[in-house]
């Protein structure tokens, strides 16, 4: 399970069309990238594992801009609809873009969030994002393995980085894999062996999986192509 941790991180609001999102800032002074990061469908931007990632990945080098989903906001126990976060992940893209111009953008996140930033860019390019990373996948719905929830996948034209547990029950080890492959050099996979899908290890384990996959992210962003410059 990972520890709960202080939260110190900047409050903003995002706008969104006729709302706005609430978001958390951590952005260290050395900052080179800055990652959009959406959150889960079970638990909102300041679940344990949202703040410990941020700050693991601050301490890297990497900003974090968390966005929260207006139900989570609102106390609610179940996200909103695909339909209403596709955008949602898009306007938080967008906010990035224009308000860290120096920083590399990339986007993605835990488990929905990731797959609704995803989505939102096969539907059209995001502009000024180099690249997303998933934490978690949800690749299928736990014991109905398939893969028709990554079909969108091919339409990305990104970078893809995917940090999975080895027991993942949303995202069959082998059925990810063979996505992953699909996708060809564009697409890079981490399995965590001892991880769920929360990328929580048994004590016994004795790995963090956080560090590791902060680590994963932070590397994979070390080797991003360069923006062309006109």
């Amino acid at each position: 399970m990972v520890a709960t941790a202080i939260d110190p991180a900047t409050p903003l609001t995002i706008p969104a069309g006729a709302i706005t999102l609430a978001a958390r800032l951590v952005q260290p002074a050395d900052a080179r990238a800055l990652y959009v990061f959406g959150h889960g469908a079970g638990a909102g931007m300041a679940h344990p594992f949202m703040v410990a990632m941020a700050h693991a990945l601050a301490t890297r080098g990497v900003a974090t801009l968390r966005w929260e989903m207006p139900a989570m906001t609102a106390g609610k126990r179940l996200a909103d609809r695909p339909a209403v976060v596709r955008p949602l992940a898009r306007a938080a893209c967008a906010y990035a873009a224009a308000t860290w111009p120096g920083l590399a953008l990339v986007a993605g996140g835990k488990s929905m969030g990731g797959r609704m930033t995803s989505e939102a860019c096969a539907e059209a390019p995001i502009a000024g994002l180099r690249g997303l990373a998933f934490l978690g996948f949800p690749l299928h719905p736990a014991g109905a393995p398939a893969i028709s929830r990554a079909a969108h996948l091919s339409m990305v034209a990104l970078p893809m980085l995917f940090v999975s547990g080895g027991k993942d029950a949303l995202a069959t080890p082998a059925l990810l894999a063979e996505v992953v492959a699909g996708l060809g050099p564009r697409a890079r996979l981490r399995t965590i062996l001892d991880a769920d899908h929360g990328l929580d290890v048994p004590r016994r384990a004795g790995i963090d999986p956080i560090a590791i996959a902060a680590d994963e992210i932070a590397g994979w962003l070390e080797k991003l192509p360069r923006p062309r410059v006109p």
